[in-house]
């Protein structure tokens, strides 16, 4: 039986791929990074690209901001191929990297101010000032690169990748060893640009992050995407809790079944399926241990979504 062909890349989204594939030669043999993805950024989403080391999220990141080459597949950058638009899908596009890579020897306006010429940005249009501000830098405007902190070096690579105003802003791990204080000062300005249309992709490893701003989440592992929908939708269809069961006195002598686990305070721990358990027999179970005086239940949260998909 053939295979359904993929839907043809989306233009109203503000990134669509189609059967992307990247493969990368070495001396063992070629490694297959990307294994045909498809994938649909919705434009002004607030989007969730989540996945362990080694899945392959900085390469399709690379392949969208035009520093890799795709092997196979098809994609638009607000409506353009970034090889056959190239000058159309990066203007269309502000990417945060990973890596601190910073002009060291320019102060941080001169470092936004020739970046916004390498877009074409004439002067009169530029946003210098303004991005400073932003990012919490006036105090530290005619500063070199070089000494700024990791964190105001973090600062101000975004603001690099805001310099031509893109639509659509990819931001790789951009909380990665900031403190508490910046991390908050940043996810409130990323806020507003979302809130004023602007399209984010985000990856990051701190996942109660990606939990609490995104609206949509994508998984991907083994250079597959193998979770993809709203958040909601996605936590919704996990079916799996946690009861917390706390006995008055000391709980009878008992063998636990399988999923049921002492806590180090006394309180018994059960994982179970909601579609699945009669919670009356279940009660009657617990019961056998002594009598129960405090029942609680955990939501499943991100976090266990993730390690079991990704497990």
């Amino acid at each position: 039986m053939n295979a359904t062909p993929a839907a043809p890349p989306d233009p109203n989204s503000a990134i669509s791929v189609r059967g992307l594939t990247k493969h990368y030669s070495g001396k063992r043999g070629a490694k297959e990074a990307l294994k045909g993805i498809d994938l649909d950024v919705p434009r002004g989403s607030f989007f969730g690209l989540l996945g362990p080391n080694g899945a392959g999220k900085s390469t399709l990141i690379n392949i969208l901001a035009g520093l890799v080459v795709k092997s196979a597949g098809e994609v638009l950058i607000n409506g353009f191929d970034p090889e056959a638009q190239m000058r159309e899908a990066r203007l269309s596009i502000g990417v945060v990297p990973q890596e601190l890579v910073l002009d060291t020897f320019f102060t941080v306006r001169e470092a936004l101010d020739i970046y916004a010429g390498y877009y074409g940005v004439p002067k009169s249009r530029r946003r210098t000032d303004e991005i400073i501000r932003a990012m919490g830098l006036a105090d530290k405007a005619d500063a070199k690169s070089r000494s700024l902190s990791g964190g105001m070096r973090r600062r101000l690579l975004i603001g690099k990748a805001l310099v031509h105003n893109p639509p659509v802003l990819v931001l790789d791990e951009p909380t990665a060893g900031v403190d508490v204080e910046l991390r908050m000062q940043l996810w409130e300005y990323v806020r507003s640009l979302n809130k004023q249309g602007v399209t984010i992709l985000l990856t990051t490893h701190y996942l109660e992050e990606a939990e609490e701003l995104c609206d949509r989440i994508a998984i991907i592992n083994r250079g597959e995407v193998i979770a993809c929908d709203a958040k909601e939708q996605l936590m919704r269809g996990f079916d799996n809790k946690q009861l917390i069961i706390r006995f008055d006195g000391t709980p009878k002598a008992g063998t636990p079944e399988e999923g049921w686990e002492w806590q180090e305070d006394g309180a018994l721990a059960i994982r179970y399926r909601p579609s699945e358990t009669d919670f009356e027999a279940l009660l009657a179970k617990l019961r056998a241990f002594g009598p129960i005086r405090d029942l609680s239940t955990c939501e499943t949260d991100l976090e266990d979504i993730f390690r079991h998909l990704t497990a």
